[in-house]
């Protein structure tokens, strides 16, 4: 019985301790195995055997990438201005080896390093130039921290500061800075403004006056081309009156000639025509003397016509 009893604990002492040399490693983490004190090799995810008693794990690596955010450090800028900046680092671990035997405390020398990095570069430039160059002092981080952690199996990703705290005097002389920066603009702006509504005005009584004078010089020539056309047309009439009358006198000689009139009947006409001259007017009539000798011209003209 005692024999039985004794068998039985040594199984299951066998059992606890084979189930003690199997590892399952999770994703995104590493094991970092060693033999009898030495580095023996890393695990990755997945089922794992050790060899009981000889085997041990000596670290268990996070694979993920991390972030840890520092406390502020006091720096001191180029221009002698003591100011607080606090910075979040972003790191991930790429060699489990290195990270387990590289650095005793990885946390702490990057805390450090950090620090360190922040005050060279910060003591290189101006309070002005501190607090309108992050990007720039991210970059410069990064990159030296990134280098310096290299040997430790670590990557730095990313550095932000997280916050600059300048002295109270600072930040009360940035807020009067600010406020008086904010007014200047204020009368620009309404400076701006008032230029353009008078520019605006100015602009519009100009369009006025052209727009008026272009009226006035259509007006002028609009005038004008009526007044030639009315004068066209006068002419037109005048010069249709001057052919109407010269038609008629054609047309009175041919009735004439055509009608046989002899001398008697022009000196009719003539006197007639005296007659009209005079519109019952005047009480004397005077006859030049070529009258005379009218109808003997015009028997002669009527002679050649024949002929």
């Amino acid at each position: 019985m005692t024999g039985a009893i004794v068998l039985l604990i040594i199984l299951v002492l066998i059992i606890i301790l084979l189930a003690s040399c199997i590892k399952i490693v999770p994703q995104a983490q590493a094991y970092v195995v060693e033999r009898l004190g030495a580095y023996q090799g890393t695990w990755g995810v997945g089922l794992k055997l050790k060899m009981p008693f000889i085997d041990k794990i000596a670290r268990k690596v996070n694979l993920k990438e991390q972030v840890v955010d520092f406390a502020p450090q006091p720096v001191i800028t180029k221009d002698n201005v003591t100011m607080r900046i606090d910075t979040v680092v972003f790191f991930q671990i790429t060699d489990p080896k290195l990270y387990t035997y590289g650095v005793e405390n990885p946390i702490m020398a990057i805390e450090n390093l950090t620090a360190t990095t922040l005050r060279n570069i910060i003591g290189d430039l101006e309070l002005d130039q501190t607090l309108t160059s992050r990007e720039t002092i991210n970059t410069k981080m990064r990159a030296s921290l990134d280098v310096a952690t290299d040997p430790w199996g670590i990557k730095v990703t990313r550095v932000e500061l997280k916050n600059i705290i300048p002295p109270a005097a600072i930040q009360d002389a940035m807020e009067k800075q600010m406020k008086a920066e904010r007014e200047r603009r204020e009368s620009i702006l309404r400076a701006e403004g008032e230029k353009k509504s008078t520019i605006l005005v100015a602009e519009g009584k100009k369009q006025s006056a052209i727009l008026e004078a272009e009226g006035e010089k259509q007006s002028a020539i609009l005038h004008a081309e009526a007044e030639k056309e009315k004068m066209i047309r006068e002419a037109e009439g005048e010069a249709e009156a001057i052919l109407k009358v010269q038609q008629a006198t054609a047309d009175g000689i041919r009735f004439i000639k055509e009608a046989g009139a002899d001398d008697a009947v022009l000196k009719i006409k003539s006197l007639e025509a005296f007659e009209k001259a005079a519109d019952g007017k005047a009480t004397k009539i005077i006859i030049p003397s070529e009258i005379q000798g009218m109808a003997g011209m015009l028997a002669s003209a009527k002679e050649v016509l024949n002929a």
